[in-house]
């Protein structure tokens, strides 16, 4: 298939996009840059646009003509959605808004969307099915939960017919070191526990250690990102051949908590690794945690890259060829 990738150029788009025109796909990438980086939209051809520009956005359409899109471009940071909700509704919410009215009017049939964990907020039980309740307790959750409920009415309407795929924590580099996280400012965690080994920060900050959790701090699901790109050719696959309206955990269902990141991290790398406690960010449930056995059941996916040692081995590797330390 053809595909247009909204947000190519990002960490997660950009494996995706190299992983579809591995399996043959073509690949047209379509990202303002604002969080994305140029050398990472190396896969497929490049169109600078911005998700709010619907002339621009449907011009690429028609031109290009895709198969379908796959949909990452939004802005996915819980702390900047709880300080500045108005430009999350705005970019993530009016930006899907704009894709699926070109992509209606254009006739594009089929598309998957970059969902995310933080739709059930805290939940009471773990893991987490895709029929758990829906509560997120930021504004990013909240644009993503109204995002897919858009899909939904759009469909209803006409269509296009869509996916959601609700992962919990990307995490991880490419295999062959040619595309990684890279995000300015850098806000994740395992990033950021390697940069303070590198002296690149003062310290790694360890947001609360009074969660109701073993040992006090937040837990989560970490998926390797080359897994999540099979993921979504995957679903690509399953609307080619007729499945539509339908949501997906990705996950491994196992949750490790900070400082265990922290002590993977520090294996990896080999060195000590500063850290300091600091008060719970506003918007963080103690713990998520994913049932994905929907995925595996009808998409056929397995979190084949997921284990704790390649996450950080892959991402140690990519961090030292961009900053050798």
């Amino acid at each position: 298939m053809k595909v247009l990738v909204t947000g190519g150029a990002g960490y997660i788009g950009s494996h995706t996009c190299k992983h579809l025109l591995r399996h043959g796909h073509e690949v047209v990438v379509y990202d303002n840059l604002s969080t994305g980086f140029r050398e990472l939209a190396r896969w497929g051809l490049f169109e600078h646009g911005d998700m709010l520009d619907a002339v621009r956005l449907r011009e690429c359409l028609r031109r290009h003509r895709p198969d379908g899109v796959i949909h990452f471009a939004a802005l996915s940071q819980v702390g900047e959605s709880v300080r500045e909700p108005g430009l999350y509704y705005r970019v993530n919410v009016g930006g899907t808004l704009t894709l699926l009215e070109a992509m209606r009017e254009e006739g594009i049939p089929l598309l998957v969307m970059s969902g995310t964990a933080s739709v059930y907020g805290q939940a009471d039980h773990m893991p987490l099915a895709e029929s758990a309740p829906t509560a997120p307790g930021n504004p990013y959750g909240a644009t993503k939960l109204a995002m897919e409920r858009m899909l939904a009415d759009f469909e209803r309407a006409r269509g296009p017919r869509w996916i959601s795929l609700r992962y919990f924590n990307a995490a991880g580099a490419d295999p062959d070191g040619e595309c990684g996280e890279m995000h300015t400012p850098e806000t994740h965690l395992i990033p950021r526990a390697f940069m303070a080994a590198a002296g690149a920060i003062p310290r790694l900050e360890l947001f609360g250690d009074d969660y109701p959790t073993p040992d006090g701090t937040c837990v989560r699901d970490y998926v390797h990102v080359c897994d999540l790109a099979s993921a979504h050719r995957l679903a690509l696959d399953y609307l080619a051949g007729g499945g539509s309206g339908r949501i997906f955990n990705l996950g491994t269902g196992t949750g490790f908590s900070v400082r265990q990141i922290l002590d993977a991290a520090q294996k990896a790398c080999g060195r000590p690794i500063p850290h300091s406690v600091a008060p719970r960010r506003p918007g963080d449930p103690a713990e998520l945690v994913a049932d994905a056995t929907r995925a595996g059941r009808e998409l056929g996916w397995t979190p084949a890259h997921s284990s704790l040692e390649e996450i950080m081995n892959t991402a140690w590797r990519w961090f030292t060829a961009q900053s050798p330390a």
